[in-house]
């Protein structure tokens, strides 16, 4: 319990690093929304053009990451020398990728449908080339659990960026789009100045025969990253190629994206859990106990995100508000993106095992059949149903992977979930959420008092089943007295 207790620690801090920064991060998009009409497609070049980067920021890290994980972990090479390495090796090819692409940069706009603003992509391609640097130092920390650095970090990026936001569009009343690809290239560098010390005070060394080693470990796992990150951002990406009406594509792109920004409550979890449970799973895969832990992680993964599912549905009502009025209408989308997002953190807590034997050729191809649907369906019904299609899609694909990896997995490194308890929390959250989906009460004060009784149902079945209040210990105090 020791480890579970030290991975819930790490989870929290990483936690509270994504969930404030994304609660923060969320202020850009009443601030994008009111200030840019939904008219002039401004939001649907932002949603378009940072799922272009998030693409290439997998390019660019090429699953050097978690391959620096994996062997600063072993045992058997130099942590430092493997760190080194990896630094060489990924500010190289960001570099060399960067200037290729600023001297074309003017044919890769036209193509992309910013031949007016070149320049829109420019600042963002330098962006990505930093912070696809930046992931290593990044990973480097989380290696040596300094999770508060990490932390500090990410929200000094979200506090400047907003700050410069809200001076620019709210203070200054700017409606430019291109403003926020200058300030997001602006917090970017300022990160990158206070991640100096992690890029000093050991010797560079670029050690061949390990770079080999951790291309032929990384390789399936860029495979996989690129499939991953297409089933996020492949929609985006194909939505202004295959809507019928191309001047209305970035209208009804802002839309989407807007409305998705609630369903990203999903995403934060997975995130937040990602980032502690990565070096976790490696540095616990020698110990006995190892696949019972990751049996509990995953049942506590599946509750807590039951448990935020319910809670952003049940307060769609007050969480609309973030969102300009006129970006209402795609709120449909958010039940969807939702339950899509937690097949994707099931799916990626699954995933360890084909990590842990070294065959993460599995990996890429749970990864492709996903992104194989995802593309397939958006390309065949975004010209029927538009922005629906998106949604649907992300929930087929990701359902998919997360059933064959299961599947496969229980027969190449079987662990022992249970799935009885997690099929009670399912099933108690899907009838919770259809009766509040369909209270007849018209006030919206009585109508969120019932839903959120219908919550702390769900949350004393959580206390009742795995949290007896007799187990903390402030309580147990009381209880004993």
């Amino acid at each position: 319990m020791a480890g579970l207790k030290a991975l819930a620690k790490e989870t929290a801090i990483y936690g509270m690093s994504s969930i404030i920064g994304r609660f923060l991060n969320y202020l850009l998009v009443p601030i994008y929304t009111n200030a840019l009409p939904v008219e002039s497609g401004g939001y649907g070049v932002i949603t378009n053009m940072y799922a272009i980067t998030a693409l290439l920021m997998v390019l660019l890290t090429y699953g050097m990451e978690t391959g620096f994980f994996r062997f600063a972990n072993k045992g058997v090479d130099d942590p430092m020398r493997v760190y080194s390495t990896t630094l060489i090796s990924v500010g190289t090819t960001a570099l060399v990728f960067l200037v290729v692409c600023l001297s074309f940069l003017r044919p890769i706009a036209d193509f992309l449908g910013y031949g007016e603003h070149p320049w829109y992509m420019g600042m963002m391609l330098m962006v990505v080339a930093m912070d696809a640097f930046q992931a290593i130092p990044f990973a480097y920390l989380r290696y040596q659990k300094r999770p508060v650095k990490f932390a500090a970090l990410k929200l000094l990026f979200i506090f400047v960026s907003i700050s410069l936001n809200i001076i620019y569009f709210v203070g200054m009343k700017g409606e430019h789009v291109g403003a926020a690809f200058a300030i997001n290239l602006a917090c970017t560098s300022l990160v990158m100045l206070c991640l100096w010390k992690e890029l000093i005070g050991f010797k560079y060394v670029l050690d061949k025969e390990l770079l080999r080693r951790m291309l032929r470990y990384s390789f399936p796992i860029l495979i996989l990253g690129i499939a991953g990150i297409l089933n996020q951002v492949a929609d985006k990406i194909i939505f202004p190629f295959v809507y019928p009406d191309r001047a209305q594509a970035a209208v009804q792109l802002g839309i989407y994206g807007a409305a998705s920004k609630i369903a990203m409550i999903m995403a934060m979890l997975t995130q937040a859990f990602r980032f502690a449970y990565e070096p976790f799973v490696f540095s616990k895969s020698r110990e006995k106990d190892s696949r019972e832990m990751y049996a509990k992680a995953m049942k506590f993964f599946i509750i807590f995100t039951l448990l935020a599912f319910l809670a952003v549905m049940f307060y769609l009502d007050v969480l609309r508000y973030i969102l300009g009025r006129d970006y209402w209408v795609g709120l449909k989308v958010v039940p969807i993106v939702m339950a899509a997002e937690m097949f994707m953190g099931i799916y990626f807590n699954l995933s360890f095992w084909y990590k842990l034997i070294d065959e993460t050729k599995w990996g890429a191809y749970f990864s492709l059949v996903g992104c194989g649907i995802i593309v397939l369906v958006n390309i065949l019904l975004i010209p029927v149903f538009g922005y629906m299609a998106c949604a649907w899609a992300g929930f087929a694909g990701y359902g998919v992977a997360m059933l064959l990896s299961y599947f496969v997995g229980q027969k190449k490194y079987p662990i022992r979930y249970d799935l009885r308890a997690i099929g009670k929390y399912v099933a108690l959250a899907l009838v919770l959420y259809v009766v509040a989906m369909h209270l007849p009460f018209r006030n919206i004060l009585l109508l969120l008092a019932v839903r959120t009784l219908l919550l702390a149902l769900f949350v004393a079945y959580i206390v009742k089943a795995d949290f007896p209040l007799r187990q903390i210990p402030f309580i147990n105090r009381y209880i004993k007295k």
